[in-house]
């Protein structure tokens, strides 16, 4: 069993930065893509920023410029660190993982518990 463990949410002044990181831990498994979504408020989640296992990356509009992903293979740890933040960037963050192990066929989407991001103005 596979579990990821995210840290590095908080409350922060518009303007300012946070880093994020997503842990996993668990046996016998290799991790494919991560990403990070975070939902809003009465909002759906939505995609914020997605890395390949060779270190491709992609953001969604409102973060470019501002935010930027990176992964560490060796630790199985993602990040994200966030700067210049907006208060329409306040949510709840989720980091996602695309796993693969020997104890299943295929691959497997795997998320973390969610840490809130809160952005005054």
């Amino acid at each position: 069993q596979v579990q990821l463990v995210e840290s590095g949410g908080g409350l922060v002044q518009a303007g300012g930065s946070l880093r994020l990181s997503c842990a996993a831990s668990g046996r016998d498994f290799s991790i494919n893509f991560m990403a990070w979504h975070r939902q809003a408020p009465g909002r759906q989640r939505e995609l914020v920023a997605q890395i390949t296992h060779g270190g491709v990356t992609t953001y969604a509009d409102s973060v470019k410029g501002r935010f930027s992903i990176s992964r560490d293979n060796t630790k199985k740890t993602l990040y994200m660190e966030m700067n210049n933040l907006k208060p329409e960037d306040t949510a709840v963050y989720y980091c996602n993982f695309a796993i693969s192990s020997r104890f299943y066929a295929g691959s497997r989407n795997y998320w973390g518990q969610g840490t809130q991001v809160t952005v005054s103005s």
